[in-house]
């Protein structure tokens, strides 16, 4: 489970589909994680637990337990999604990528008790298909049941109860430290005081991981080694950036865009051709983005990436307008937005720079770096990060 702002996957979806009314994103990463569990039960789970199985029945019962693995992050961040929407929190979506699965809340909790309830519903929904699968193990035996499916039934159970344990693990942004912070913000009654020490956990338990995966590809377990150690990093890196993008709304808050944005910005008329574009604007002030205007009227914007996708014997013959792109609510956000919104909508959309208007005219360029620099003082003069 994800706050709106959490390091989750920003890149493009491989694949994205609806699921009971949720979005579910499956990340290009997660191949590797789909081929690696394959290969690793098919050539050491299966054949080390359950002897004397031709080879491609092996194969076969990693591509099932790799399925089975996928609908049980699945369940596991359905059960978060519910809950959430229980305390009437929207999810954006559900990605499964390479470390598992994240869903991804529109804002945070209302509450210690939300907070605690959504936390805890991952886990429990993930102990409970554990027992279910144990059940239907135990009625797979006395059923005698083909030995791979009594395999696959025991790699299920097993896989959902580690799923649920190490989610309970009291170190954010893992279930437990979820929980442990609704409890601290219960009795501090202040969040960021209540994310601070488990954001710290969750740093400290990614480096004993890092330091558990250095060890054992000394020792000569590389693979193993190796996996534990990126794990590792990406949960100390979670941690950090959570508190850190945390105690930014914090700091945003109150403040409005008009006061980071750059006004009057320098403006092309949609009537240009590229080659007017890139030689009297591009090349002399060096921007990554214009705004663009057709009878003062602004319609887009057209920048440094538009540009690099159109054949150089083409500048000639084309104009701005046939490149604009056109003013949206992911790319275009009014005067008096709140800054810690627009902050959420880059993260979000990945734009890093987002034109602002006043009363549907433009009133400048609002970029993610002039939030940096505010957020990059105040944090210096007033905040101890991670």
């Amino acid at each position: 489970m994800k706050a709106p702002n959490d390091p989750a996957m920003s890149a493009k979806p491989l694949v994205s589909f609806d699921l009971l009314g949720i979005t579910v994103q499956l990340s290009i990463s997660w191949v590797f994680l789909c081929l690696l569990v394959i290969g690793s039960l098919a050539k050491g789970y299966f054949p080390a637990s359950y002897l004397g199985m031709a080879p491609s029945t092996y194969w076969w019962m990693g591509a099932a337990g790799a399925l089975g693995l996928f609908g049980s992050l699945l369940f596991h961040e359905l059960a978060h999604s519910f809950a959430a929407k229980r305390y009437g929190i929207q999810i954006k979506h559900i990605t499964l990528f390479i470390f598992g699965g994240v869903a991804q809340l529109e804002k945070e909790p209302p509450s210690p008790k939300a907070e605690f309830f959504m936390a805890l519903a991952g886990p429990l929904a993930s102990f409970a298909l554990s027992a279910a699968c144990y059940l239907a193990l135990k009625a797979g035996y006395a059923a005698n049941l083909p030995l791979a499916v009594l395999g696959l039934l025991g790699y299920l159970a097993f896989v959902n109860s580690l799923v649920g344990g190490f989610n309970l693990i009291p170190a954010f942004p893992l279930d437990g430290g979820r929980a442990l912070r609704a409890g601290l913000w219960h009795w501090k009654k202040d969040l960021r005081r209540a994310t601070r020490p488990v954001c710290l956990a969750g740093v400290i338990v990614g480096f004993v991981l890092m330091m558990a995966g250095i060890f054992h590809v000394i020792t000569g377990d590389f693979l193993v080694g190796a996996w534990w150690f990126i794990l590792g990093l990406f949960l100390r890196e979670a941690a950090r950036t959570s508190y850190y993008e945390l105690v930014s709304r914090e700091k945003l808050a109150g403040r409005v865009i008009h006061h980071f944005m750059t006004a009057n910005p320098e403006t092309v008329s949609s009537v240009l051709s590229i080659e007017q574009l890139v030689e009297e604007h591009v090349y002399r002030s060096l921007h990554d983005i214009y705004p663009v205007l057709e009878d003062s009227r602004l319609i887009g914007y057209v920048g440094s990436k538009q540009i690099a996708n159109i054949p150089r014997d083409e500048w000639s013959t084309l104009t701005v307008h046939d490149v604009t792109v056109p003013c949206s609510a992911e790319n275009t956000v009014d005067i008096n937005s709140a800054a810690p919104d627009v902050l959420s909508l880059m993260n979000s959309t990945g734009n890093s720079r987002l034109l602002v208007t006043d009363g549907g005219n433009l009133a400048g360029i609002i970029t993610l770096r002039d939030l940096m620099k505010f957020l990059t003082l105040k944090l210096n003069f007033e905040e101890r990060v991670l």
